[in-house]
């Protein structure tokens, strides 16, 4: 079976943006989901440039890209545990489970990749 890493990051950014959706806004909380927002649809966007580069150092780039805005996901998604309801912080943990794996899974790319 092929892994589907595009949806994958689609479905990361969609839950993202349905959770959100639920957090009380508050003007602590209010940036660090603006960023959340932001890095959790750029982790997708910037694989998908990935797949279609068109040289292998742009390629390697967009990796790199789409592997740092899934770190800063998990950032934003660290700050914004301590501002919201506790209900909500078994949602965090799976976030934060989902970004790292991301994480993993773009490092072992690019070390299987030929830096440029």
């Amino acid at each position: 079976m092929a892994y589907d890493l595009e949806n994958r990051t689609f479905v990361f950014a969609r839950d993202v943006r349905q959770f959100v959706k639920k957090v009380k806004l508050t003007v602590v909380n209010l940036d660090d989901i603006k960023q959340l927002l932001r890095s959790s649809g750029s982790v997708g966007a910037n694989y998908i440039e990935a797949n279609e580069a068109t040289s292998q150092k742009d390629f390697y780039y967009r990796i790199k890209i789409a592997r740092k805005e899934a770190k800063e996901s998990t950032y934003w998604l660290r700050l914004l545990e301590g501002n919201i309801a506790p209900e909500y912080s078994g949602d965090i943990e799976l976030f934060k489970k989902e970004g790292m794996e991301l994480v993993k899974i773009f490092s072992s790319i690019l070390k299987s990749s030929k830096e440029p």
